[in-house]
């Protein structure tokens, strides 16, 4: 049996690995300005022509300038809020569990709109700001419920939704008192998640925290299952279950505020793509994480492939992903209804 899992295992993440290779070049060839692959291969290889050096230098421009850090970020920040939300479920046995229930997306937003009524979104202020407000919203969960001695998982996610309450709050009163000419629509814009602004920068921004929590989920994946068995077992095993839960609810939070700091809030990767995952793979946090980080990759670039090339005015992915997620989810929560 572990043997065909192995297997199977395998076989997926394979499937996945080249898939993501394909939807990368596709991604890279398709847009406003659409890019052949002969021009691509010479691009690639300097080759010089002549008759079509302009034409080979715009291409170069918008496939790296434009179209590659947008195609990493999409690719980074759908890996860690897939990754996020797989650990967050498998950590508090739910489904129904994503990152943005424990106030980080709040946090960061309420961060991202302070930076740009006050730095009007300049420099490092913004993504700082942001990345800041994510990981104190964690801290101020862990202030309502973490000094107890045995951690219960309800009083956690009431207190990511009472943090959350305070940070959208918060938001609400930044943009009654931001400039309706510049700075309101800007927040708006920024809320509703987008990578068309997309830069190396936002790379450099992103990459340590994200990264970091992803190896530190990955690490912790066997101590994810062993949760599952109960506190008793747990501390049998020599397992203290109240701080790897804390442990792993500080990486996913690292994890998520990263990516919101450099695409805005993007709802229902981390809630759907779990659930697809563990259709392929099963419930072992061995097999599901790693599954779910490059399942979670695919996923945005496609979505923001499609985000750009749908209309001629680009469509934010936070309105795309939601569209596909409370669909698939419905579906779902339906056949759950229908067993019963």
């Amino acid at each position: 049996m572990n043997k065909e899992r192995n297997n199977q295992y395998n076989n997926v993440t394979i499937f996945l690995f080249l898939l993501l290779i394909i939807i990368s070049i596709f991604a890279l060839l398709v847009g406003q300005y659409s890019v052949s692959l002969s021009d691509l291969f010479d691009i690639i290889t300097k080759k010089t022509d002549q008759t079509l050096g302009n034409t080979l230098e715009t291409a170069e421009h918008v496939l790296f300038q434009v179209r590659i850090p947008r195609i990493i970020l999409a690719g980074l920040v759908g890996a860690g809020l897939s990754i996020s939300g797989a650990a967050l479920q498998g950590t508090f046995q739910n489904p129904l569990v994503s990152p943005d229930l424990l106030g980080v997306c709040s946090g960061a937003g309420f961060g991202a709109a302070l930076g740009i009524l006050l730095g009007n979104g300049s420099g490092l202020f913004t993504p700082v700001l942001s990345l800041a407000f994510g990981l104190i919203s964690v801290f101020l969960v862990y202030f309502f419920t973490g000094t107890k001695n045995h951690i219960n998982i309800l009083y956690v996610i009431l207190g990511g939704i009472i943090v959350s309450s305070i940070f959208t709050a918060l938001i609400s009163l930044i943009k009654y008192v931001a400039d309706s000419a510049q700075t309101l629509p800007a927040i708006t814009f920024w809320q509703m998640g987008s990578f068309a602004n997309a830069t190396y920068h936002d790379i450099k921004i992103s990459f340590i925290p994200v990264v970091t929590g992803i190896v530190g989920l990955i690490l912790l994946r066997w101590k994810i299952n062993l949760l599952s068995l109960g506190d008793e077992d747990c501390y049998t095993l020599g397992i203290n279950p109240n701080s790897t839960r804390w442990l792993i609810i500080l990486f996913t939070a690292l994890t998520t505020a990263g990516c919101v700091t450099v695409s805005g809030v993007i709802g229902w990767v981390g809630l759907v793509i779990p659930h697809i995952c563990r259709k392929f793979v099963g419930v072992n946090h061995g097999y599901l994480l790693p599954t779910s980080c490059l399942a979670g990759a695919v996923f945005m670039i496609l979505v923001d492939t499609a985000a750009r090339n749908f209309t001629a005015a680009e469509i934010p992915i936070g309105i795309l992903t939601a569209l596909i997620g409370a669909p698939f989810f419905a579906v779902i929560y339906r056949k759950g209804t229908e067993t019963r």
